[in-house]
């Protein structure tokens, strides 16, 4: 994750000097016209990595939480965001009821699973 927002980091700033290099206004009073037209490019760009390196990952992973939550069913074995692994006992709209190995049950909120465990024979 530290690389990719590194390398959208690197890459805005080559950008940055590439366009905005070309958007120096002349001195002799020339048409700014195309400096115009390299800023918008810059943006137009600049919002796309925006979307592709940030946006658009982290809402795909919202995403896939979201979906976790409302497919959790009891028997499911799941993990929790603490580490703890269980067997869900059952379900209320905001919280969990887990059987951990040891067979006491904790309560933890439904939005702390991480994620669901591999079935084991």
């Amino acid at each position: 994750m530290v690389k990719k927002i590194a390398f959208t980091l690197g890459l805005v700033l080559v950008l940055s000097v590439l366009l905005l290099g070309g958007c120096a206004v002349a001195e002799d009073g020339a048409d700014t016209g195309t400096s115009t037209i390299y800023m918008i490019v810059f943006l137009v760009l600049l919002g796309g990595i925006f979307y592709m390196f940030i946006i658009r990952p982290q809402s795909k992973r919202q995403k896939e939480q979201r979906d976790l939550n409302t497919n959790l069913k009891t028997g499911d074995r799941v993990i929790t965001i603490g580490g703890i692994h269980g067997r869900i006992e059952s379900l209320r709209e905001d919280s969990v009821i887990l059987k951990v190995e040891s067979g006491a049950t904790i309560k933890v909120a439904r939005s702390s699973i991480a994620g669901k465990q591999a079935e084991t024979s």
